[in-house]
């Protein structure tokens, strides 16, 4: 151990086991040598804008336009989605929410709409199907009735 090194182990600890940071900061102190600058020492702080997450909805207004695209809700939407992403890009973060919630909107409208009126043609077609398939059957029957 060098002199600078034995100076600082057995002055500064007052007797107590050293710690692994202890040990490391000595050895810097060591080997780099202490501060030799008389000038103040000066700091930089960067500040990172933490950017909010805007979710552009482009997943679900992709399903809507594919899947449940009555009155077009879900191409509207995949149009507003595709803007919302596009500013989110350039940085236009007031924007790209503006455009996101409308999209979001419209999704849920697709949404609804879609699951509405899909079940509503589904109901639509059994009752259409149960009566021609009664009417059929009326009219096999009356024409048995008659040869």
């Amino acid at each position: 151990m060098n002199h600078n090194s034995q100076h600082f182990f057995s002055g500064a600890h007052n007797g107590v086991p050293p710690t692994y940071e202890m040990l490391k900061e000595e050895h810097e102190v060591a080997v780099l040598g202490a501060p030799q600058s008389s000038a103040p020492m000066t700091t930089t702080v960067i500040n990172i804008r933490s950017e909010t997450a805007v979710p552009d909805h482009i997943v679900w207004s992709l399903f809507n336009t594919i899947f449940m695209n009555w009155c077009c809700l879900g191409f509207v939407a995949f149009a507003y989605s595709v803007k919302s992403r596009d500013q989110k890009m350039v940085g236009d973060m007031t924007g790209a929410q503006t455009y996101a919630s409308t999209a979001n909107c419209l999704n849920i409208w697709a949404l609804v709409l879609g699951l509405l009126l899909t079940t509503g043609s589904i109901v639509l077609l059994v009752f259409v199907y149960a009566t021609v398939y009664s009417v059929f059957l009326k009219s096999m029957q009356e024409n048995n009735g008659y040869h």
